[in-house]
């Protein structure tokens, strides 16, 4: 077991209170269009994701734990959107702010049903290119010319998600 110094620990009680306390809050709508910065990780199965690469690609970003329960909740509803709207170009990335090892992450996804989004790890750079994310899930939703059109923080059903996405893809 990894010994985790006060100082790391703060930040993840205070993101995990705040996960708890927006489970029950309806999703916000973030501010304005805006290029939807650019980063590259390498996912669990190996392959390096470049946001770059996506021009023209509607993407959906999750920011998620393994300990946050509306995170988890809102995993398969993802995991189904990547699979019903592959053919229409959707690229789902879940990124895990864990600070499991990637294994551990991929093991508890997989439990979880999770097969066909990609998965992948945040680090504290991404999270504040992105943010800063201080709560869980955070969602964003970026349109084919690489603008983040929506930014929801919480859980989101599965009737919404997919509204979301047809914004995206139509």
């Amino acid at each position: 077991m990894r010994t985790r110094s006060p100082l790391l620990l703060s930040p993840m009680i205070a993101l995990a209170l705040a996960c708890a306390a927006v489970a029950a809050a309806p999703a916000a709508a973030g501010e304005g269009d805006h290029p939807a910065p650019q980063f590259a990780v390498r996912t669990f199965d190996g392959r390096i994701f470049r946001m770059q690469d996506l021009r023209g690609k509607p993407v959906v970003l999750d920011f998620w734990a393994t300990w946050c329960a509306p995170c988890r909740a809102s995993m398969g509803h993802l995991d189904h959107l990547q699979e019903r709207y592959t053919r229409d170009g959707l690229v789902v990335l879940g990124l895990s702010v864990d600070e499991d090892a990637p294994a551990s992450v991929k093991r508890f996804a997989e439990r979880l049903g999770v097969k066909d989004m990609r998965l992948a790890m945040a680090d504290e750079k991404l999270m504040d290119q992105y943010g800063p994310i201080r709560m869980l899930p955070t969602t964003f939703f970026i349109n084919r010319r690489g603008l983040v059109v929506r930014r929801t923080v919480g859980y989101l059903d599965a009737e919404t998600l997919e509204s979301y996405v047809k914004e995206l893809v139509e």
